[in-house]
């Protein structure tokens, strides 16, 4: 599971989409793509198919309500951004939603080099990240 910030929801954004989730470690050959039911994805998906990028047995699978487990992940994303009224420009989205998600994985014990409990050690990590001093 992933997901990508993307201006538009073309067939270029759905590539480069597949192409991020495919280049992550635990990624093999999938053998069933499940996405929501954006027009964009069936294009993708073939012209990976065609370029070698993606297993040609791979199927697409698309159903509304079977991502509901990323877009539950997501609602804590949602609540945050609410009060703010949202962004004005999407490089300051981009920006803001990156450092939400990468509190969210060191709070989800996501990051290798960072226990869990270990608070000075995750707060040093975050100010390392965004140029603060801890």
């Amino acid at each position: 599971m992933d997901f990508l910030l993307s201006a538009k929801r073309d067939a270029a954004a759905a590539r480069r989409f597949f192409r991020k989730a495919l280049k992550q470690a635990h990624t093999v050959n999938p053998r069933t793509l499940t996405v929501d039911k954006n027009a964009a994805y069936p294009s993708a998906t073939k012209t990976m198919k065609q370029a070698g990028e993606l297993w040609r047995f791979t199927k697409l699978r698309q159903v509304k309500y079977l991502n509901n487990i990323v877009e539950q992940d997501h609602r804590r994303i949602k609540r945050l951004v609410r009060p703010g009224l949202g962004f004005q420009g999407f490089h300051t989205a981009r920006r803001t939603l990156a450092g939400y998600e990468i509190l969210a994985m060191v709070r989800k014990g996501q990051v290798a080099a960072l226990p869990v409990n270990d608070m000075p050690s995750q707060a040093a990590f975050v100010a390392s990240l965004f140029g603060a001093v801890a």
